[in-house]
């Protein structure tokens, strides 16, 4: 499962920090297997339940998600110099995990994605930082997967969690249309 997992999201291995980098490809590979989702399952999981009969998986959203928040990150560091600081380790974990808490918020019934019963209770976010937490995530990780939707609004308190936040919705409103 890890191979396929880390060919299909090579972001993953952009993670300098190799204890980080495991323990956020960890996360995805203990939440696959907590809710017994395969590989194959994530091709066909939708990125979202909001926009009828999406072709984007969750996989490329992930990855769009990731790779447009590292592309905001570089113009930053490009234009702004030292005035910005930004740890592109913790933005690529957050980005990577922004949305696995969709793992626990959709079940597939008769072939449909739909809400599972958890998902009703807890948006991905919550659901997400919490089952991260157990990981030894950094904290500035798991604000940057708790505050990147409408859970943050306002509260979004790094440039890390600022930049997933746009980047997710940047995706989600262009698919939209």
């Amino acid at each position: 499962m890890q191979k396929k997992l880390l060919s299909l999201m090579p972001e993953f291995q952009s993670i300098e920090d190799s204890d980080l980098q495991e323990k956020t490809l960890k996360v995805w590979i203990e939440a696959m297997e907590k809710k017994g989702w395969t590989v194959e399952d994530l091709l066909e999981m939708p990125f979202t339940l909001l926009i009828e009969h999406t072709p984007i998986n969750i996989i490329e959203h992930t990855r769009a998600v990731t790779l447009c928040s590292v592309q905001i990150a570089d113009v930053l560091l490009d234009e702004y110099k030292d005035r910005i600081s930004i740890s592109r380790d913790i933005l690529l974990s957050g980005a990577l995990l922004h949305d696995v808490g969709k793992l626990f918020e959709y079940i597939r019934e008769e072939g449909r994605f739909v809400k599972s019963e958890e998902g009703k209770l807890l948006r991905h976010p919550i659901s997400g930082a919490a089952f991260a937490s157990q990981f030894d995530i950094p904290q500035e990780v798991l604000h940057i997967i708790a505050a990147h939707s409408k859970e943050g609004d306002g509260e979004r308190k790094t440039v890390e969690a600022v930049i997933v936040n746009h980047a997710d919705f940047v995706n989600f409103e262009a698919l939209k249309i």
